[in-house]
C-alpha cells in the first residue's frame, strides 16, 4: 500500500505535524482546514460566512492539488464552535458543492485551533484506484 502526500501553496501550510492531504489507493484524506489565508498563514476574521468561504476555498485548492475537485468529495465533517451557525453552513456549502452533495456530519465542539469558529475535513475519491457512481 502506497501513500502520497499532497501539498500546495494555494492552501495554508500545516500548523502542526500533519499533511494537507494524503492519498492512498484512490482515496484522498483531506486534513481539517480552518479560516487561514494561504499567503500569510494568518487567521481570516470577519463574518462567519466569510470565514467558512475561506475554509471551503482552501479545501477546494487541496482537492485540486490532489488531482480532483469538490465534486469528487464523498464525505466531509464540519466542526462548529457555535451550532447556531448551522444554517449558514448550508448556505455557504451550496456555493461550493453541487448535487449530489457529499455525505456530511456537523459536530459541535468547545474550541478549535487559533480560536477558529469552523473546521472542515473530508474524504475524496480520485480516478487512481477507486470508482463510484451516483
Amino acid at each position: 500500500m502506497s501513500h502520497k502526500v499532497i501539498e500546495t501553496d494555494k492552501a495554508p501550510k500545516a500548523i502542526g505535524s500533519y499533511s494537507q492531504a494524503v492519498e492512498s489507493n484512490g482515496l484522498v484524506f483531506l486534513s481539517g482546514q480552518i479560516p487561514l489565508d494561504a499567503a500569510t498563514n494568518e487567521r481570516v476574521h470577519g463574518s462567519f460566512e466569510d470565514q467558512l468561504s475561506q475554509v471551503f476555498s482552501n479545501f477546494r485548492n487541496v482537492a485540486e492539488a490532489a488531482g480532483g475537485s469538490l465534486t469528487d468529495v464523498v464525505k466531509i465533517t464540519i466542526y462548529l464552535t457555535d451550532l447556531a451557525n448551522y444554517p449558514a453552513v448550508n448556505e455557504v456549502m451550496a456555493q461550493y458543492f453541487e448535487k449530489p452533495f457529499p455525505a456530511r456530519a456537523v459536530v459541535g465542539v468547545a474550541a478549535l485551533p487559533l480560536d477558529a469558529p469552523v473546521e472542515v475535513e473530508g474524504v475524496m475519491i480520485t480516478g487512481s484506484g477507486a470508482s463510484y457512481s451516483y
